[in-house]
């Protein structure tokens, strides 16, 4: 469901399905492929400090730290879990909510030039912004409600709304699309919107996941249409 590539290219994968024996874990991945680390218990889905119940996505700091918010859905863990780069637990934060260091369905994660520590806490339509001890910083409603977020060595913030003015999921009268500002300051400077039907009772359309490169081209991972889009920089 979530996937990560750290400074020294090993890619992080977060497993928010399950099944007996599999899935409810994160993995860490060699270039080659080759399994280095697994976090969870294949197949259980509980809330403790070695499981997760539908780990959502994982992030790495520069420091090798661990971050993965847990769990998909609303109803599910709703808390953030750090561990140290041996995989050994540090601590979790977060219960289901509303307030400040609340959640209902964290589904993303991204990290500034800073360290802040960016959750795209999806069904409460904002993004939370923490210390990477869990301190609440502040919260921003005006990214919509995010399915995913990228930050760049700029420190510009690509927030993927897939969900927003949809009957089943909330956020009434904002537009689905890629939003795109400062993580600095907040504020909006772009927005590309969603290529697909905007209806009220459809379901996941355009980009869940976003990441830009280096010439600032834009990447959606569309989970409706099943497809990779690119958006060139003019």
């Amino acid at each position: 469901h979530g996937i990560f590539v750290d400074k020294e290219n090993n890619v992080w994968i977060a497993d928010a399905r399950g099944a007996p024996g599999r899935g409810h874990q994160v993995y860490k991945f060699s270039q080659d492929g080759e399994l280095l680390m697994s976090l969870g218990v294949a197949g259980v889905a509980a809330e403790g400090r070695t499981t997760f119940n539908a780990p959502s996505d994982v992030l790495i700091a520069p420091n090798g730290d661990i971050f993965v918010v847990d769990g998909h859905g609303a109803r599910g863990n709703n808390r953030v879990v750090k561990f140290n780069g041996d995989g050994e637990f540090i601590k979790a934060w977060g219960k289901t909510g509303y307030g400040p260091g609340e959640f209902r369905d964290p589904h993303a994660l991204a990290m500034d030039s800073q360290g802040r520590l960016f959750v795209g806490d999806r069904a409460n339509s904002r993004i939370q912004i923490f210390t990477q001890d869990g301190e609440h910083i502040a919260t921003w409603t005006q990214f919509g409600r995010p399915s995913g977020l990228y930050i760049d060595a700029n420190d510009i913030l690509y927030c993927a709304d897939s969900e927003s003015n949809a009957t089943w999921a909330g956020n009434p009268g904002w537009k689905r699309g890629i939003r795109i500002g400062s993580a600095k300051g907040g504020w909006i400077t772009g927005f590309i919107p969603d290529p697909e039907p905007d209806q009220d009772n459809a379901g996941t359309t355009a980009a869940e996941g976003v990441a830009a490169d280096a010439t600032g081209n834009i990447y959606g991972a569309e989970v409706g249409p099943r497809m990779l889009r690119k958006y060139v920089k003019k």
